[in-house]
């Protein structure tokens, strides 16, 4: 066996912590824990042949269809499947878009930590999922929308009073866009942006304005200006993260840029959870 041979190892080491009962094949009668090699290449579809040449480093480097079969086959986590991809062609597989999962517990938590910072938790079609107080307050009270109603885009183009709060709605508009189109597509949402693009390009010609510049922008850090109905003209500075072990999700955390604006935030925050 070559000592180089990191996929091989991979596969191997994968291959040996599988439970056979959960993928179909009896346990019993085996001299070594795991699934078979002839096991995972049938679950994978390639042959028996082929599979063992992989483990054994010989044949050649794999395709990405093989290896996506192989992931399938073995039931792979997504930095499962993200690692057999950089070991085998040396580099990520193509990204593929899942429909979101909610929030863990976990998280909630986290952002709810945030007493007077607005946050929200957002998919790469910039869905809502989940918010803090702050961002209630602060944003929008999202757990006033229906779910199919919290999407950003929507609201920026579709909502008055979002519209209304914006000190330079266009450029804040034409800022999302652009990050709206370089999310998804890093994200592989392709049939669910021409949805929403072919909605929104109908609702607002805005929109389909912006849409049709086909810029290109990341939505990493910036500062926003709004005139709150409460608070006035306030000023926050946004940063955007992404979320570990979530492809789909996207953190974006918005800071006062002084203390006073801080205070005001959390006086109202408190005033409304009293």
């Amino acid at each position: 066996m070559d000592e180089h041979n990191a996929l091989g190892r991979f596969l191997r080491d994968l291959r040996a912590r599988r439970d056979p009962a959960s993928y179909g094949f009896a346990s019993s009668r085996r001299r070594t824990p795991g699934l078979r090699r002839e096991e995972v290449a049938q679950r994978a579809h390639i042959s028996p042949a082929w599979y063992t040449w992989l483990e054994q480093g010989r044949g050649g480097p794999p395709s990405a269809d093989v290896l996506d079969r192989i992931a399938k086959g073995l039931l792979l986590t997504e930095p499962e499947r993200e690692h057999l991809f950089v070991l085998g062609l040396g580099h990520p597989p193509p990204a593929r878009y899942r429909a979101p999962e909610g929030v863990s517990p976990r998280l909630q938590r986290m952002i709810d930590a945030m007493d007077f910072s607005p946050a929200i938790l957002r998919t790469a079609t910039w869905e809502v999922l989940a918010w803090n107080r702050a961002a209630a307050v602060v944003l929008t009270d999202y757990a006033k929308l229906p779910p199919d109603g919290r999407n950003l885009l929507r609201l920026i183009f579709s909502n008055p009073d979002i519209r209304a709060k914006q000190v330079d709605w266009r450029a804040m508009a034409s800022g999302v866009v652009a990050a709206f189109r370089a999310d998804a597509a890093r994200a592989g949402a392709s049939t669910e942006v021409i949805r929403l693009v072919e909605e929104l390009s109908a609702l607002s010609p805005d929109f389909a304005e912006m849409w049709a510049d086909a810029s290109l922008l990341p939505h990493g850090d910036g500062a926003k200006r709004l005139n709150h109905p409460v608070l006035g003209l306030i000023e926050l500075e946004y940063s955007s993260f992404a979320v570990d072990g979530r492809p789909d999700l996207g953190l974006i955390v918005y800071n006062p840029v002084d203390e006073a604006v801080a205070g005001r935030i959390r006086a109202l925050v408190k005033g409304m959870a009293d």
